[in-house]
């Protein structure tokens, strides 16, 4: 897992039309990198949704959001056309990110153990270095959740 203090990579992956995202473009702005397990999903759609409802406020305060999962670049399209996300979404479909970061690991449902992506969220400051790692992300409330970390 990527660690407190740690810069992100400068490459962190394509977005769903394909555009390269890296962390220099959000320098002089605090980055909320959120990963997330599955495209149209309750709890995926839940916290994409409190990051979408909570963008002007986000942004006001210096935030920029960009989402990540292994889900294709026209599965990313949809989402975001179906939920009127306001942010881009990264496909990783190849898990470069999502394992450079910590985000890949074991996860437990019904008894089953099995390898998928642990959501976690990653708060940067301005200059692309780790400030907060979320591992209990709260889906409904996630955007309230990183502004109570900067009160």
């Amino acid at each position: 897992m990527i660690s407190i203090g740690e810069r992100l990579p400068e490459l962190l992956g394509s977005d769903q039309n394909g555009n390269e995202i890296r962390t220099s473009q959000f320098a002089g702005r605090r980055l909320i990198l959120y990963f997330y397990p599955k495209d149209n999903t309750p709890g995926c759609t839940a916290e994409a949704c409190s990051l979408r409802d909570g963008m002007s406020i986000l942004s006001d305060a210096g935030f920029s959001v960009v989402g990540v999962s292994a889900d294709s670049a026209s599965s990313h399209q949809r989402f975001i056309e179906k939920q009127q996300l306001n942010f881009p979404l990264i496909a990783d479909s190849e898990k470069t990110l999502i394992q450079a970061i910590g985000a890949w690991g074991e996860k437990k449902m019904a008894g089953r153990k099995y390898m998928g992506i642990l959501r976690t969220t990653i708060v940067t400051d301005e200059n692309g270095c780790v400030e907060h790692i979320i591992t209990k992300v709260n889906t409904k409330e996630a955007a309230k959740q990183i502004l109570e970390l900067f009160k």
